[in-house]
C-alpha cells in the first residue's frame, strides 16, 4: 500500500464511522420525533427508553471513536512507519 492508497483508506474510514454516528444521531431524532409513546414507555421506574436510548447514542459515539484510535495507532501507524523507513515505498503501489 502506497501512501495516497493509505490516505484513501484513512478518508474511507473515517466518513464510514461518521457516517455511522449520523445514522444513530439522526435515527433517535427521528424517533423522538415521530414516536413520542415509544420514546416514553418506561423501562424500570424512573428510566424511560428515551433515556436509555439517549445513552446508548453517546455511548455509540466514544465507541466509534474508540475504533479509530485503535485503527489509527495501530496498522495505519504501523504503515506510516514503514513508508518513512522506506521513502521508495510510498510512490509504488502493490
Amino acid at each position: 500500500m502506497n501512501l495516497g492508497q493509505l490516505s484513501r483508506r484513512r478518508w474511507q474510514i473515517a466518513v464510514a464511522l461518521s457516517a455511522v454516528v449520523v445514522v444513530i444521531y439522526f435515527g433517535f431524532i427521528l424517533l423522538i420525533a415521530f414516536d413520542k409513546e415509544l420514546v416514553a414507555t418506561r423501562v424500570a421506574p424512573g428510566l424511560s427508553l428515551g433515556i436509555l436510548l439517549g445513552a446508548l447514542v453517546i455511548i455509540s459515539a466514544w465507541v466509534t471513536t474508540w475504533v479509530y484510535v485503535r485503527w489509527a495507532n495501530g496498522p495505519f501507524d504501523r504503515r506510516v512507519r514503514e513508508l518513512r523507513a522506506d521513502p521508495e515505498s510510498a510512490g509504488e503501489s502493490k
